[in-house]
């Protein structure tokens, strides 16, 4: 199974290096020295990493064959995928690939079918599962702990305990505070 790991972004210096958008967990071991990656577009590779390293908190790898700025930026845009075998898991038990979260059955806590996931959606801030409801709809559900408690991958399925409001459009307003306000941060007169 193909996974995308990485994307190219601009050259870095006049000898061939490039800074990455690390699209995966294990950049150790993904993109490290000696690693050869298929490309897309696919006329751009195979691309063999030659050396990388970290430089102002971003990853830069060089490659084989590419020696000057000309070269580097002409791989810009280029997505990098590593094969991987599909049964293979990440390390840490509370993570997971996106194929392995795709297709699997959503539901609540109390077993309440909700839909499947189609895709995820990696923003910079978390991560989202894109659930297409039972219902035909669309929910984005945030891929933490508190919010999806469990993915069992056996079972096919993942559990989630959604707040007020993210399955509909019913969410709970809160009523007064005990303290006379409205939790809005005015008292009954309209003073702070």
């Amino acid at each position: 199974m193909q996974l995308v790991v990485a994307r190219i972004g601009r050259a870095h210096g006049i000898k061939g290096e490039v800074t990455v958008e690390v699209r995966t967990d294990e950049p150790e071991v993904r993109l490290a020295p000696g690693a050869v990656l298929a490309t897309d577009p696919a006329s751009a590779g195979p691309l063999t990493i030659e050396s990388g390293r970290v430089h102002s908190g971003r990853l830069l790898l060089r490659f084989e064959g590419v020696k000057d700025r000309t070269a580097a930026e002409a791989l810009r845009n280029t997505l990098l995928i590593a094969e991987v075998d599909p049964e293979e898991r990440p390390e840490d038990p509370d993570e997971y690939y996106d194929h392995q979260l795709i297709d699997l059955d959503v539901v609540t806590r109390d077993g309440t079918p909700v839909g499947r996931i189609e895709e995820i959606a990696h923003l910079p801030y978390q991560d989202l599962l894109v659930v297409r409801k039972t219902d035909g709809g669309e929910v984005l559900v945030p891929f933490v702990g508190e919010i999806v408690p469990e993915i069992d991958l056996e079972e096919q399925r993942a559990v989630i305990d959604p707040p007020p409001g993210l399955l509909d459009d019913r969410a709970e307003i809160a009523g007064p505070r005990p303290d006379g306000t409205d939790g809005g941060g005015r008292d009954g007169d309209g003073t702070r």
